[in-house]
């Protein structure tokens, strides 16, 4: 039996939630707009275990999500994964914020564009298939009314998370559908966890830091002579 823990703090959602074998048995989660991490996230947990009946030495894995998004957000998360993690000697999986977001999409066909806001005009975003294999790997973007063209050309595409508003107003396509008021949740990290608990890829808690895409700035051409 595999009980993981699954930490998700990279957007201004803390959540929390207890998967066995996979399947989720409970979530707790702030689906706010506002960052209320550091009090609520050790709430969640301690909350979780309580109505679980659970001692956190019954624990076999600590998952946390790991980027990109939040500077403080991933801090927050990836310290108190590491702080279990060592206290309880288990191993720390890391769990793909944006391959987790993706799974909140059921799709028949087309493709899967899991995004969060950076800045500006730009998103942290990878492309999956309806069936959750990756197409493009995860990019820092500036959108533009071209972005994603070749996918929308192609079939249906269904943006998800909290870089969809801005992108609506640019991309008025007929096949983009847009997914709205999601956020990461811990509530799709069960699954994703226990597949690479089960492989042990896990990470060396140590050294483990986040994904922080960093942001890209977009440099004006130089005057041609």
């Amino acid at each position: 039996m595999a009980l993981i823990l699954n930490i998700e703090t990279t957007t201004t959602n803390c959540s929390v939630s207890l998967s066995k074998e996979g399947e989720t048995l409970l979530l707790k989660e702030d689906y706010d707009n506002n960052y209320s991490h550091a009090e609520r996230l050790h709430t969640f947990i301690a909350n979780i275990l309580k109505e679980a009946k659970v001692e956190r030495e019954d624990l076999d894995a600590i998952a946390v999500s790991k980027g990109p998004g939040s500077y403080t957000g991933l801090r927050i998360g990836v310290s108190a994964a590491k702080g279990l993690c060592y206290a309880l000697e288990i191993p720390l999986i890391a769990v793909s914020t944006l391959e987790a977001l993706a799974h909140q999409v059921n799709a028949e066909s087309g493709v899967i564009v899991p995004m969060l806001d950076a800045r500006r005009m730009e998103v942290y975003s990878a492309v999956f298939s309806s069936d959750y294999e990756m197409v493009r790997a995860i990019e820092a973007q500036i959108l533009d009314t071209d972005a994603f063209a070749t996918y929308l050309n192609n079939g249906k595409v269904y943006f998800v998370g909290n870089g969809v508003e801005k992108t609506k107003t640019l991309i008025p396509h007929e096949n983009a559908v847009f997914i709205e008021h999601k956020l990461p949740s811990a509530s799709t990290m069960g699954a994703l966890a226990f597949a690479k608990y089960k492989k042990s890829d896990t990470e060396d808690v140590a050294y483990f830091e986040p994904y922080y895409l960093k942001d890209f700035v977009a440099l004006k051409p130089k005057p041609k002579p």
